[in-house]
């Protein structure tokens, strides 16, 4: 049995978690942690997602915590992260980051990290988003440079990053197929007298509104056909019960960063 422990308890993925772990037969929820000042703090964790009482009570202090624990989910913001990893990282206890928005540079302290702890970080969950990059992959390799590509993705309004990880890991795919460098051909959104489009270039397109989980559009356009992998979330719980197996994963590695291509076997 691996015990987790949950950060943005309390929160809309958080809730979605403690869903999820409850179904799972080898993974128990044993902390839930929130921040300073949350008003669910000392409440149940269980009751907060309508579960039913468990007997895990949000805190928010995750140093007080880490004994009870085998593996940390993160999904939180790129401000809470870091320091998040710098105690899984001092008690050596594994993590499950989701968090997006994060800087090169803590990127590279995460990645850092994995020389001590077993660490998967992936910008989405969703197996049927994994399954989506190894496609867009696959068809950049076979359409080659003589598709213009295009990605346009939509959140809900909170969102406070753009464009998506997801989207960016994308182009990425797009990237990996095409021998291209994505911080040199990315383009982000268009205004103006933009002059003729770059063949290189990918363009990014980030739609923000009401209660959208997440929709991504991968578009190869060139002269006579148009190309189009669509995948569209229609609830938080396919990244949850993807970071759930996720967890599983971590549990039996003892260092490294890994990423969910991993865990579904999809990098042999």
């Amino acid at each position: 049995m691996t015990n987790v422990a949950i950060t943005g308890a309390a929160g809309r993925m958080g809730q979605t978690l403690v869903a999820a772990i409850a179904e799972h037969p080898d993974i128990r929820l044993t902390a839930a942690i929130e921040r300073e000042g949350n008003d669910a703090l000392g409440t149940d964790v269980g009751v907060i997602a309508g579960t039913g009482r468990n007997g895990v009570i949000i805190t928010d202090d995750l140093a007080a915590a880490v004994s009870s624990f085998d593996v940390l989910i993160d999904f939180t913001a790129a401000t809470a992260t870091p320091r998040h990893i710098e105690i899984c990282r001092e008690h050596r206890k594994k993590m499950v980051i989701g968090t997006t928005g994060m800087s090169q540079e803590q990127v590279a302290a995460l990645r850092e990290a994995g020389r001590d702890i077993a660490i998967v970080y992936a910008s989405n969950y969703s197996v049927g988003v994994n399954a989506t990059f190894k496609l867009v992959e696959m068809a950049a390799q076979i359409l080659g440079d003589g598709y213009d590509v295009e990605i346009i993705e939509a959140h809900h309004r909170h969102k406070i990053d753009a464009p998506s990880g997801t989207a960016l890991s994308l182009g990425e795919a797009v990237c990996k197929a095409l021998g291209r460098n994505l911080p040199d051909v990315a383009t982000h959104g268009r205004e103006g007298i933009t002059g003729e489009r770059d063949r290189a270039s990918i363009g990014f397109h980030a739609l923000r509104g009401g209660e959208i989980v997440g929709e991504h559009t991968v578009i190869f356009a060139s002269a006579g056909e148009r190309l189009e992998i669509t995948h569209r979330a229609q609830s938080r719980m396919n990244f949850a019960t993807g970071a759930v197996r996720a967890a599983a994963f971590v549990a039996g590695q003892e260092t490294g960063v890994f990423d969910m291509q991993d865990v579904l076997g999809l990098n042999k």
